[in-house]
């Protein structure tokens, strides 16, 4: 009995310690944990309300201008200019621009598709700019170009001992070139695009209709789309981009962002806007948002595409997204100052500019869909305290991922596999600009996306390569593998103290980022 009694006297300190540790945590849980929590639901919840309402707001657009048959390119008659064109034969200088860095595999495509041109010949320069670092394919571009020389083409081919300003540094010391300055457009190329032969006869037209036209962008087309479930998963998101967000652009204030390749500018606008700069990794962006401000007019032409091939290595893909989320981020915080005090422009289309093109669409989506989805969603389970109201947790989303999705609709059936994989890559979207808001490491780092020249390849044989083995250090990726073990974890939680089921969201999503973890995503090839 005197056993039992110790026994028990030392029990009751314990569970008075118990009792004290967990009172002590509710205090905390409500005083530390619940009111920044709230806040933080607030913020993503105006976040979710800012980019519902902008992504119904360009779907009416593009509704109405495909009701109304009002997109700005079908405002011209195309046809009409280029038989006038043909009958006064006053054919405008045109210069080719073909930037590149060691593109093995499709540097013979490149330069083969742009020297098949139509074009007058003594009207055409095609300028190939290598900053090639092995030696032995700087000769392989060089006899390409020699080749096409003896074939009657104009082909400059220029390289630099240096790298100095990448993509922008090569274009900029291109157009300094004493030979260009007979030249009126410039037309640019990255190295795995192929345009169709009558590119320049229906773009160029638009340019000399219209001499406020600075820029006439053409449409991506995806060769490798059926490569894996990755690349099919690209498709989705950037016809979207092209669909609704460069032809809302063209059709309201006649501007957008240059994708960087697949447009035409006017030689005389570059030069308006202060030419090519290296201070983002978005070059083009910059150029595009300088002419802009400067009074100049943009056309996207929407039935006009150009075969291209999407990163098919999910390393390509994650060093691409880096830089298309950093950039923006980097250049919406330089040019705040400039694009407010701008005085050629209106306060609708600097509104334009600042709220939907920059802080909607290139930050706050990155930022709702990690944060929100990802992180605050998760924790509110955790602390059944703070609501989570359904409408903004479920309807808006579902109605923004189907607005979204509408753009490809032979992808319909990988809608759930396509918000997971976004969702994931949300994560270093969100990384990337937030380094990009603050100038951090790497926001100017950067890396040419791998090309495979899979747009080489017949239909039938463009499978995804067997998987090789590579590095466990370069297939683990350590920072999916800790978020997918937190929402595993919540995820258990929630399927034994939680009431809304949404432990099936959190297992699917836990399950995505074990999938890009463990480098199953995209193809593998060899080191």
């Amino acid at each position: 009995m005197r056993n039992l009694f110790r026994a028990g006297s030392e029990v009751k300190p314990t569970n008075d310690f118990t009792g004290s540790f967990t009172d002590m945590w509710q205090d905390m849980r409500v005083s530390m944990v619940i009111p920044p929590l709230t806040v933080a639901l607030c913020i993503c919840m105006a976040m979710s309300i800012m980019m519902f309402i902008e992504r119904v707001y360009m779907t009416v657009v593009v509704i109405l201008v495909k009701i109304m048959r009002k997109k700005r390119y079908t405002q011209y008659n195309l046809e009409a200019l280029k038989e006038d064109l043909e009958q006064n034969r006053r054919y405008p200088m045109v210069l080719v621009q073909i930037p590149m860095f060691n593109e093995k595999e499709v540097y013979k495509l490149s330069i083969g598709s742009v020297c098949s041109l139509t074009w007058p010949s003594d009207r055409l320069i095609v300028q190939v700019l290598d900053d090639s670092t092995n030696d032995v394919l700087r000769t392989l571009v060089e006899m390409e170009c020699k080749k096409w020389i003896q074939r009657g083409v104009n082909v400059k081919y220029e390289t630099r001992n240096n790298r100095n300003g990448y993509k922008a540094g090569a274009l900029r010391e291109g157009l300094n070139k004493e030979y260009v300055s007979d030249c009126e457009f410039v037309v640019i190329f990255d190295a795995d695009f192929q345009p169709d032969e009558e590119f320049l006869w229906r773009t160029v037209p638009y340019l000399l209709e219209n001499p406020e036209l600075a820029l006439v962008q053409a449409r991506w087309k995806f060769v490798n789309a059926n490569e894996c479930i990755m690349t099919r998963l690209q498709e989705m998101s950037l016809a979207y981009h092209f669909a609704v967000e460069q032809e809302v652009g063209s059709s309201t204030c006649q501007f957008f962002g240059f994708n960087g390749t697949a447009g035409v500018w006017r030689i005389k606008a570059i030069e308006d806007a202060g030419g090519w700069k290296d201070r983002t990794t978005v070059e083009d962006m910059d150029l595009a948002v300088r002419a802009s401000l400067k009074g100049w007019k943009f056309v996207f032409v929407g039935d006009l595409e150009v075969k291209n091939e999407l990163p098919s290595t999910f390393k390509a893909y994650r060093y691409q997204q880096h830089r298309w989320s950093c950039g923006p981020a980097n250049l919406f915080r330089k040019m705040t100052k400039e694009i407010i005090f701008c005085e050629r422009v209106s306060f609708w289309k600097k509104l334009h500019v600042l709220y939907a093109f920059f802080f909607v669409r290139k930050i706050i989506a990155h930022w709702v869909t990690f944060f929100f989805y990802c992180v605050i969603i998760p924790i509110s389970i955790m602390v059944p305290e703070v609501k989570l109201p359904k409408p903004i947790a479920i309807y808006i989303p579902a109605t923004i991922t189907i607005l979204n999705s509408a753009c490809t609709l032979r992808s319909l059936h990988l809608l759930v596999l396509w918000i997971l994989f976004e969702n994931v890559m949300s994560f270093h979207r969100s990384k990337a600009t937030i380094i990009g808001l603050l100038g951090a490491n790497r926001v100017n780092e950067w890396v040419v996306t791998e090309k495979l020249g899979n747009t080489t390849k017949p239909k039938c044989s463009v499978r995804a390569p067997k998987r090789t083995r590579s590095r466990l250090g370069e297939r683990l990726h350590f920072s999916e593998l800790i978020m997918g073990l937190l929402l595993l974890y919540v995820a258990c939680y929630d399927m034994i103290f939680g009431k809304d089921n949404m432990f099936i969201y959190l297992l699917l999503q836990s399950s995505a980022f074990f999938v890009v973890g463990v480098g199953y995503v995209g193809i593998s090839t060899p080191n």
